[in-house]
């Protein structure tokens, strides 16, 4: 079980490292493939299964990232009433095979996973987003590695029992701090190469400690989906890991939060 995580994992990342290094229609390729499965395992909790209204939201979800990719973004608000009309109108017409909530489902995932994931891509297309970017994967997998490392030392105090019974206090407080230090290295080592960022040692630090405490909330949200519709994994499709969402469950909140905060910092 340890091998298969491990080689699943370190395969997770050279696809990662490779779709940002290209950039481009690669990595817009590779988010957009990724969104659309997270979509379909967080509707199969639900009990769509691929049906009229999941169909809608998938399309929904291309279309949201051909906006993106094309920098149409005026359009985005139209584009979402249409979204409601046409998973109401697949809801009338269906009726009573769908239940509502499958409808809300379909219309949640598309905020949920494909608009927060596509963050990644709206970073690396800005000035410097080759480096900004991976303030995303250090606000979420470093800081759950930062996290699992100080609860299993010295976690005594249960944060979220019910939820979560194996994180602790000090887990929590160890990946915020672990988060800040990373991006504090992160800064250090590659200043010199963001020079968009006015002052890249202070703005990192907070910016992978606010990612970190919104990772953290990301994955407990995860979580309480999963012990909710009693299942133990979103899917099967990486060894080890689960499915999309379950090892993409904190960059789902970091994605979106790191795009805000670099907003704030390039306005300032």
């Amino acid at each position: 079980m340890f091998k298969e995580r491990l080689i699943s994992g370190i395969l997770l990342v050279l696809v990662a490292i490779g779709a940002i290094y290209m950039g481009g229609w690669v990595l817009w390729g590779v988010l957009l493939l990724i969104s659309l499965i997270g979509m379909i395992e967080l509707e199969r909790v639900f009990e769509v299964h691929l049906k009229a209204p999941s169909i809608v939201s998938m399309i929904a979800a291309a279309g949201y990232y051909l906006l993106i990719k094309f920098d149409q973004e005026t359009y985005i608000m139209p584009m979402i009433l249409v979204i409601v009309l046409g998973l109401l109108i697949c809801f009338v017409i269906g009726y009573p095979k769908y239940d509502f909530t499958q409808i809300l489902a379909c219309f949640f995932s598309i905020f949920y996973v494909a608009m927060t994931m596509c963050c990644i891509y709206r970073i690396r297309v800005i000035d410097g987003g080759a480096y900004l970017v991976w303030l995303v994967f250090l606000g979420a997998w470093g800081s759950d590695t930062c996290a699992y490392c100080v609860g299993r030392l010295i976690g005594k105090h249960k944060a979220f029992p019910v939820l979560s019974p194996k994180k602790s206090w000090e887990g929590c407080i160890g990946g915020v701090l672990g988060a800040a230090l990373l991006g504090f290295v992160y800064a250090l080592i590659f200043q010199s190469k963001l020079t968009a960022v006015g002052s890249p040692l202070i703005a990192f630090p907070v910016i992978c400690a606010c990612a970190s405490i919104l990772s953290q909330f990301g994955d407990l949200a995860a979580s309480g989906i999963k012990r909710q519709h009693k299942i133990k994994d979103y899917g099967k499709l990486i060894p080890g890991h689960g499915g999309v969402l379950d090892r993409f469950d904190s960059v789902i909140f970091t994605a979106p939060a790191t795009f805000l905060l670099l907003t704030l910092v390039f306005n300032a």
